[in-house]
């Protein structure tokens, strides 16, 4: 983790810096902030349970089906009817919170309302840095992806981005996989995309962790991001996935991705009713497959700009959507994900605008997990380097916030005051020399000097220090300890299920 303190000027440089704050386990400090009534709150809420009871969800796969019908849903051909009654008792039985797990206990988190969880950009097909330019995502910058994240507490849990496009789709999942757990030690992430690769992926975890199926079955070791296909259907790998999860005591979190004005209607409220119908189709689905299955509420809708069509982030439609899917995420009494982003092509002032807008709206929505926190660009479509260590700025800035000031006499500094004349400065008070070296939050690549000292340093951008500071993070990550042993049970494993030929994903 980049060292935190301020080190003082000329006399005061060699006292030792001694700040230390915990960015592991966040609790969201704010009181989460409303966009609607509460009679409004349940009119969308109503209003959704009427789109799945008489408009219907499409559902392409035959076994979900089966299970919708057998829990009391009207089924007719591929679309499925779902009853109040049957929403009523999915979100009797889903439980509000539960722990995710990691290889190392000291990194486990509780998914629970009132958490808040940062993870990085997920699911992006290429990578860009200003060393090696935009490429296609390999599994070595997925890999030197994963030293990063490990290197910040501040990020939670594990990404599943940049995609390695060099690995074939029937390995990748072994890859990544095998790459989560020797790099890094937080809470793992496993994609959805056919019930042959959640398994080996499972089982990879088992393998890697040496579980017992009591430990496998005590919190949740691998969650996966269920996207609907906005509007209104669930399709293949997606159905299969809430299946398989469900069934295994992993979590899903259910989450569309609705667009007003595209997949999603034009205005605000209309964009989160089609949001909740299709994320509580999701939840039902799991709990009819398992009962208490751990599961999240999830949204993740925008706007699209109405001239090209392309998605855009941290707009206010955006946050005033953050802030309605939070109201109905307590509304239904489940923890909740939401998600940061850009749709910037680099780490300038539009990428940190949108994504810092994207954060203070998933924050201020009270959002248990949010994704896509640092290192999106266009729109999901790229992994950006220097725009992950600049997006850690704004995280660990969040994070401080989750630590209350001190408001005791001493911190309240009458002394300090009657010690300094009018006038004078608080440089060399006692009060300020006992504290400086731990007094305030050091920036990771802000640079603080005046305009002189920087023009001496070679006048460098943001993204100029980002680079260099990504590198060094790289070059001197070392593996976590215990990832010996891992890599060591996890190699023949990946040995084995590679000569059987991995599992394809499946696909509509």
């Amino acid at each position: 983790m980049i060292p935190q303190g301020r080190r003082g000027r000329a006399a005061r440089q060699s006292a030792p810096v001694a700040r230390t704050i915990n960015y592991t386990q966040l609790r969201n400090p704010f009181t989460p902030q409303s966009v609607f009534s509460d009679d409004e709150v349940a009119g969308l809420h109503d209003t959704a349970c009427k789109v799945l009871e008489e408009l219907g969800m499409s559902v392409l796969l035959p076994e979900a089906r089966a299970i919708y019908a057998a829990g009391g849903c009207k089924v007719v051909e591929d679309m499925v009817f779902i009853g109040r009654d049957v929403v009523a008792e999915a979100l009797r039985t889903a439980p509000s919170g539960t722990r995710l797990r990691a290889p190392n206990p000291a990194r486990e988190v509780e998914y629970r309302q009132g958490s808040l969880i940062f993870t990085a950009a997920g699911g992006c097909p290429n990578v860009s840095d200003r060393v090696r330019g935009r490429q296609a995502g390999s599994l070595a910058t997925y890999r030197d992806a994963i030293r990063l994240c490990q290197s910040f507490d501040v990020i939670h849990k594990m990404p599943a981005a940049p995609e390695p496009q060099d690995v074939p789709l029937h390995l990748r999942h072994l890859k990544v996989t095998e790459a989560q757990m020797t790099l890094g030690d937080k809470p793992l992430t496993v994609y959805a995309r056919g019930q042959g690769q959640v398994e080996q992926s499972f089982d990879l975890i088992r393998t890697g962790l040496n579980l017992s199926q009591d430990d496998w079955t005590d919190g949740v070791w691998a969650t996966t991001v269920i996207n609907t296909n906005s509007p209104r259907r669930l399709d293949l790998p997606m159905a299969r996935g809430i299946i398989d999860f469900a069934r295994a005591g992993q979590m899903t979190i259910i989450t569309p991705f609705c667009l007003a004005g595209a997949m999603a209607p034009v205005t605000v409220a209309g964009a989160l009713v089609l949001q909740h119908a299709e994320a509580l189709a999701g939840i039902v689905l799991a709990q009819l497959a398992k009962p208490g299955a751990p599961v999240s509420y999830g949204g993740f809708s925008s706007n699209v700009d109405m001239k090209s069509g392309s998605p855009a982030f941290g707009t206010p439609e955006h946050l005033k959507m953050q802030l309605g899917a939070g109201q109905l995420a307590r509304h239904i009494g489940l923890p909740w994900r939401s998600a940061a982003g850009s749709a910037a092509n680099m780490a300038d002032a539009q990428g940190a605008h949108e994504n810092i807008m994207g954060l203070w709206g998933a924050t201020l929505a009270g959002a248990t997990l949010v994704i896509h926190a640092a290192g999106w660009l266009e729109g999901g479509l790229t992994f950006g380097f220097e725009k992950f260590i600049c997006d850690i700025e704004a995280l660990q800035t969040i994070a401080e916030l989750c630590v209350r000031p001190e408001a005791d006499m001493d911190a309240m500094a009458y002394a300090a005051i009657a010690e300094v004349p009018p006038g004078g400065h608080f440089f060399a008070a006692a009060h300020t020399m006992e504290r400086f070296d731990r007094a305030f939050y050091v920036p990771v690549v802000a640079d603080l000097t005046n305009h002189g000292t920087w023009t001496a340093g070679g006048a460098l951008s943001a993204q100029d220090r980002a680079t260099a500071i990504w590198q060094r993070v790289v070059a001197d990550h070392v593996p976590p300890p215990g990832s010996e042993e891992i890599a060591g049970r996890l190699a023949q494993r990946v040995a084995d299920l590679t000569a059987q030929g991995g599992a394809l994903p499946i696909t509509d």
